[in-house]
């Protein structure tokens, strides 16, 4: 967070600098005509995006094909395929809530999978500490500095990288983007490119005197290189952009995101780690079946990935987009309707190189015998093996032992979602 500064007045935060006595060549390098002028060109681009709050995976991706998923769950189970409201079918065993029926024709074209089973060896039923140690990348341990994704894109960090290389659309940077690689969070493509035109256009009465106010120690003279180097995302044209394919967003916080970091990648500024973030899916009470809370939840969830890949198109040869969630929640329902903090939980995995159409990972079953602690879904994938195969792969971070540290991080581990 001490690497960290936030511009108030703009809605800007220019994040992760690493040592700031490099900041100044850094930004100097990306405002140089020659590079604003030439671009990024394509990059490989992995898109995350978290289900804060730990979304009921038994419910998103449906083991429909196990008896005992309707024996625990009387009131909230989701029907078998074919019935009213049923699920999706995948592949006779497994199932889509219905409310993500928008994604059936990339599950149909083998761009999406799906990782079942997953999560993380530390059993923590703590939303702080299961977020912290999966976006750290290092379970059971409270100690890293730096976050996964972070580490992924130091192992690839070359002198002429983007300063837009790994952006989050959220307020605050991500646990996951803390680190010595150059990241940036905002909440607005649209304000970051206007208002940085505003500072532009009058440095001395306004930018100027804001840096020599809050960072007269560090940045203070480099406010111009700073803002002509964010001027370069008004390529993206927010106030004009026209998703394509007759992709239409949820205007929705995810929707909207998913929409901007569309938009990024089509600008070519050199964009290679995207975050994304949506809440709300700690359902104890009334968490519904084919309807109501979940449903909800999970229908603007799908309806928003599913715009993003129809928008990319044929640009998704390039782009990987990986969800993700801290733990998954109790195979039984509560009194409450609902369900409590579990284990094991679901991964989607989209992308034109993806290995679509499949169910990975071992699935162990619901009967009491099969359950974690008697209760939960069984954690049967590291979920670092999933993010390993995708920095591996998509990335390529070969680098596992820096990626992963405290973790015996193999290719042997990956479970072949991508060639």
């Amino acid at each position: 967070m001490d690497r960290r500064y936030f511009l108030k007045t703009s809605g800007i935060g220019l994040a992760s600098f690493g040592l700031m006595a490099a900041a100044p060549a850094f930004l100097q390098q990306f405002a140089n005509a020659q590079t604003v002028r030439n671009g990024y060109g394509k990059k490989k681009v992995l898109v995350t995006i978290f289900q804060r709050g730990a979304v009921d995976g038994l419910n998103m991706v449906v083991p429909f094909g196990d008896s005992a998923y309707y024996n625990l769950r009387p009131n909230i189970a989701i029907q078998k395929p074919g019935t009213a409201d049923g699920a999706v079918d995948l592949d006779g065993y497994f199932g889509l809530h219905p409310a993500m029926k928008s994604l059936e024709k990339f599950w149909q074209s083998k761009q999406l999978a799906v990782v079942h089973s997953v999560g993380s060896p530390e059993n923590t039923r703590s939303h702080f500490d299961a977020q912290d140690y999966m976006e750290s990348g290092t379970p059971g341990f409270k100690g890293t500095r730096d976050g996964w994704l972070n580490r992924a894109m130091q192992v690839t960090a070359g002198k002429d990288d983007s300063p837009f290389r790994a952006v989050s659309m959220t307020q605050q940077l991500p646990r996951s983007l803390y680190g010595r690689a150059p990241s940036i969070a905002m909440t607005n493509l649209a304000d970051f490119t206007i208002k940085a035109g505003i500072y532009t256009q009058n440095l001395k009465g306004g930018f100027e005197g804001l840096y020599q106010q809050n960072a007269k120690d560090t940045l203070n003279e480099t406010g111009k290189e700073t803002f002509e180097a964010v001027n370069y995302l008004k390529q993206a044209n927010p106030a004009q952009y026209k998703p394509e394919n007759g992709s239409v967003y949820p205007n929705s916080q995810l929707g909207r995101s998913l929409m901007q970091i569309a938009q990024l990648i089509k600008a070519g500024v050199g964009l290679e780690a995207a975050f994304a973030e949506t809440g709300g899916w700690d359902t104890h009470t009334n968490e519904g079946n084919s309807r109501g809370q979940l449903a909800n939840l999970l229908r603007d969830f799908a309806n928003s990935i599913a715009a993003f890949g129809t928008d990319l198109g044929k640009r998704m040869d390039d782009v990987l987009l990986i969800t993700m969630s801290e733990f998954g929640r109790t195979a039984r329902e509560n009194g409450s309707r609902g369900t409590d903090h579990g284990h094991g939980n679901a991964m989607l995995i989209l992308g034109n190189s993806v290995k679509g159409g499949n169910v990975y990972g071992d699935w162990k079953g619901l009967r009491p015998d099969q359950l974690n602690e008697g209760r939960d879904l069984a954690v049967t994938t590291d979920f670092r093996d999933v993010f390993g195969e995708a920095a591996y792969k998509h990335l390529g971070s070969k680098d596992l032992a820096a990626l992963f540290p405290k973790y015996s991080a193999s290719p042997k581990n990956f479970r072949g979602f991508l060639g």
